[in-house]
């Protein structure tokens, strides 16, 4: 519209020097023709409307929102209409205790109170997208500011209202992932209702009080040294089982070379050894037999 407002002014200082004999009037022709032709070109030019990808148009004439979306791309439209656009794209809202990192200022984490009374602090992070066929009615019921008026107090309130229904310890650990679903729910169906679609909740952390996070870890820790003290008792009982297995296998070895063995078969082994040792490259003196049955070999080998 700014090409069609200055083709104006030249038409308009154009007409004027007809009546006003000066040097301007020599160019009155050409004034009006380069405001004529500035008016055409801007008149088309606001025709036209570009609206960028990921991105919807919603038009506003005269205070008046229309129900047309534009869509991404060039659109043609009234060249009277104001155009505001939306991102449709995923977008977070992070509210954290630690400064800078969500959308405010300092810490912005939300205190909420267990059933058990105890005060619990929460990082949460909401992945959304606005549907774009809800945008007229965001603009004409809330505005394009749908963030700090819609995101941010109902997810803070949903958030509180679902909490007192959980221990502080079952928040932190047993329920952690059911309150997480509960909350989803109930914010998903907020969102819907204002023109929001809730893509994910993220529960980033759950602080507790000093005091009972303390007791945890205390618990925690005796937790793991009774379970140590189990494993070292059970690696006990195991090799206690190693030691009798062994124990009874050279018993049952002692009784049966106590029940077997004969003096045969004592001098039968005596012959084999004897055998080996004569068949060996070195000389040797070789004693055998006991009392009467004493007999000396001497081989050289």
């Amino acid at each position: 519209m700014t090409l069609a407002i200055l083709g104006l002014i030249l038409l308009v200082v154009g007409f004027t020097a007809r009546r006003n004999v000066s040097a301007i009037g020599a160019y009155r022709g050409l004034l009006l023709a380069a405001g004529a032709l500035l008016v055409v070109l801007g008149l088309a030019l606001s025709t036209v409307i570009q609206v960028d990808a990921g991105e919807v148009g919603v038009q506003t004439l005269f205070g008046q929102v229309q129900k047309r979306v534009l869509p991404s791309g060039l659109n043609i439209v009234n060249p009277l209409v104001e155009v505001t656009r939306f991102d449709t794209k995923t977008q977070n809202y992070t509210m954290s205790a630690i400064r800078n990192e969500g959308q405010q200022a300092g810490d912005d984490a939300i205190r909420v109170l267990s059933a058990d009374g105890l005060e619990v602090v929460i990082d949460l992070t909401a992945l959304y997208h606005v549907i774009p066929a809800e945008t007229p009615r965001i603009l004409s019921t809330i505005g394009a500011d749908y963030e700090s008026k819609i995101v941010r107090p109902i997810a803070r309130t949903r958030i509180r209202d679902n909490a007192v229904y959980y221990d502080a310890v079952a928040l932190y650990s047993t329920r952690r992932d059911e309150f997480q679903t509960r909350i989803y729910k109930s914010i998903e169906d907020d969102f819907r209702k204002n023109g929001l679609q809730l893509d994910q909740l993220l529960i980033r952390n759950i602080q507790l009080p000093v005091a009972v996070k303390r007791s945890i870890e205390s618990k925690i820790s005796a937790e793991q040294e009774a379970q140590k003290m189990q494993f070292v008792l059970q690696k006990e009982r195991q090799e206690a089982d190693r030691k009798r297995v062994e124990a009874q296998g050279i018993a049952d070895y002692q009784k049966i070379i106590n029940n077997e063995l004969s003096d045969k078969l004592l001098q039968y082994e005596s012959i084999k050894a004897n055998k080996e040792i004569a068949l060996s490259p070195n000389t040797k003196v070789i004693i055998t037999g006991g009392g009467k049955s004493t007999q000396l070999l001497i081989s050289d080998k």
